[in-house]
């Protein structure tokens, strides 16, 4: 397992910056409507939001998000090419044009504002950390002079890099290698994504989330190539009719409502229409 340092997605994030000004994306409609399909950058490894099942197909909230937007604009849910992504290459892999959009749990940062352009949000999340059962950890100081888990690129990553440059951060590419690292005792916890960790917590017996939350809570929200407005817009359109449909209320109760606790309030969860209020 490859381990990459905070300065490599530093340096990343500096290059993006210079690129996403210089190569602004232009007539992104025009250009998917010719290819007759949209390309999407999604998670693998990511349930329920975006993973691939035992048969090798794309699934989760994400992913049936995406396709939607493919029916939408071009007529047919099948119209869409499904990209896999990490955490640490959603960024570039929109600035080199592999992508259209980032269907891929990227929270909404100063940082990535700088770099990307977001729609409207579609999700509600904040930063926790998963521990063992038998973790004496009760809140997120206990953890100072222990080993904390995160995977690269990710709002875990940057927060703890920002706020606690001196604790003991073991990085992995992927959340599976993450969540592995974690199980094998190679590490004390693991910060991520809430819903993830919630998820995954339920699906595996033995570990707990800490109620303390690392920062605010955020939104997530859809991403496209700096500078690109037309398909910025049209995506934020389209959220807010399929709002009217509760559209992605649907999708929470197909993929999510399972895997939270019972008492979870959707709307602590997805942000139907866009329309976020913090």
């Amino acid at each position: 397992m490859k381990k990459i340092t905070s300065v490599l997605f530093s340096a990343l994030l500096g290059l993006g910056l210079a690129s996403g000004a210089a190569h602004a994306a232009d007539g992104s409609l025009d250009k998917i409507k010719a290819r007759d399909k949209l390309i999407v950058g999604v998670f693998t490894d990511k349930p329920p939001f975006g993973y691939v099942d035992e048969k090798g197909n794309y699934v989760g909230f994400d992913t049936d998000l995406g396709r939607r937007f493919a029916k939408d604009l071009l007529g047919d849910e099948n119209k869409v090419e499904f990209v896999a992504v990490e955490p640490a290459s959603r960024i570039p892999f929109l600035q080199s044009d592999k992508v259209d959009l980032i269907l891929a749990n990227m929270t909404v940062t100063p940082e990535r504002r700088e770099v990307v352009d977001f729609t409207n949000p579609n999700l509600r999340v904040a930063v926790q950390v998963l521990v063992p059962e038998g973790s004496p950890a009760k809140k997120l100081d206990d953890l100072a002079s222990k080993t904390l888990i995160v995977t690269t690129g990710t709002t875990a990553d940057i927060w703890l890099t920002r706020n606690h440059p001196e604790w003991k951060v073991l990085k992995f590419e992927k959340n599976t290698e993450s969540l592995q690292a974690l199980a094998q005792g190679r590490g004390d916890a693991y910060a991520q994504d809430n819903l993830v960790l919630f998820s995954w917590a339920k699906e595996n017996p033995g570990y707990r989330v800490l109620p303390e939350k690392l920062g605010s809570e955020d939104p997530i929200a859809p991403a496209v190539k700096k500078g690109n407005i037309e398909l910025r817009d049209w995506v934020n359109d389209r959220l807010a009719k399929l709002g009217e449909e509760k559209y992605l209320l649907k999708l929470y109760d197909q993929y999510v409502r399972d895997k939270l606790s019972a008492d979870t309030d959707p709307n602590d969860v997805i942000v139907e229409g866009g329309k976020w209020q913090g």
